[in-house]
């Protein structure tokens, strides 16, 4: 059931509409594409992100087939990996590396000072890592869509408790390196809320199980899932365990939901990827990196899962209902 969308605009900039049919054009450049999981993967990254991404790149006049191809370098859910397929993609030299994530862009950014790099983050502030100079003018080879709204896990924080008033201890899933400013916030919000936190890292999916099992034996009354390629990428596995765990769980993005979560409050994740996809298209177009703007996420939406809610003996108060952009029923 459809609810309301809303959109809250925390920065960018105008981008020209779509440039098909430019007969100027040269055909032939290459994207190489540095993720934790390609489209082909077992389990796949959501198809919606890719696909969007896709979209992009048509509304900037770029089809593949046509006048680009993909050079997909995938890490197969092993960050370790990454440094050695960024090199792999700078010895290509690759006319554009679209990076996805924190291991992703930071191996991009030490294999090539020169490829254009555009990046999403949904985890750091690119400034305070080192990747760019500044919002306004990235200054370097690196630009994208980043999100370093710590806030939000906070904010997930105070959802949980007003759908379960009595909850005081809540499991915090994701990588204590990756996830640190998400985690810093979540502990912040929790004291003010007296609630407990008890971090559960997870550094690869073999982590799964013991995570979920650390926060059961600690009792926790609700989890909350931090972002982070690995659990975006085993988002059916992760809704899976919680559900047999019987642990009510809250997550940035509608995907986990769709995938059987209880609900999510974040940013609309296809579009950012399609930004991305536009944002490659002005680079290929003579546009340098240095030029374009970070982006922040445009929209951000609440989703809820009414059928997660029932197996979990959870009545969703109206009020949360009302507020959802989504109810999956």
């Amino acid at each position: 059931m459809k609810r309301r969308r809303f959109i809250t605009l925390l920065g960018g900039v105008a981008v020209a509409g779509p440039c098909v049919g430019r007969a100027q054009q040269p055909a032939g450049y290459r994207i190489g594409h540095l993720a934790l999981a390609a489209p082909t993967d077992t389990p796949p990254p959501p198809p919606a992100n890719w696909n969007a991404f896709v979209q992009g790149l048509r509304e900037a006049g770029y089809i593949e087939g046509l006048n680009i191809a993909f050079e997909h370098r995938s890490a197969h859910g092993q960050p370790e990996l990454f440094p050695k397929l960024a090199l792999e993609l700078a010895s290509l030299k690759v006319d554009v590396i679209f990076a996805r994530g924190t291991w992703a862009l930071a191996a991009a950014k030490s294999a090539t000072k020169t490829i254009p790099i555009i990046g999403i983050d949904l985890e750091i502030d690119p400034v305070e890592a080192g990747l760019v100079e500044s919002i306004a003018r990235p200054g370097g080879n690196v630009t994208g869509l980043f999100l370093d709204l710590s806030e939000l896990s906070g904010k997930h924080l105070q959802i949980l408790k007003e759908i379960i008033p009595g909850t005081s201890r809540v499991a915090v899933l994701g990588d204590p390196d990756i996830n640190a400013p998400q985690i810093r916030e979540v502990e912040r919000i929790a004291q003010s809320l007296s609630m407990q936190t008890q971090i559960v890292g997870m550094k690869n999916a073999t982590a799964l199980d013991d995570a979920f099992n650390t926060a059961v034996n600690w009792y926790a009354d609700a989890l909350i899932v931090l972002s982070n390629p690995l659990t975006l990428a085993y988002r059916t596995r992760i809704a899976e365990i919680a559900a047999k765990a019987h642990l009510p769980t809250i997550y940035l993005y509608r995907q986990h939901v769709t995938a059987g979560g209880l609900l999510s409050y974040g940013p609309d994740l296809p579009d950012m990827f399609r930004r991305c996809g536009v944002y490659v298209g002005r680079i290929l177009g003579g546009t340098k990196p240095a030029d374009l703007p970070i982006e922040r996420p445009a929209r951000f939406e609440l989703v809820v899962n009414l059928k997660a809610a029932k197996a979990l003996g959870i009545a969703v108060p109206e009020m949360i209902l009302a507020r959802a952009d989504e109810v999956i029923e």
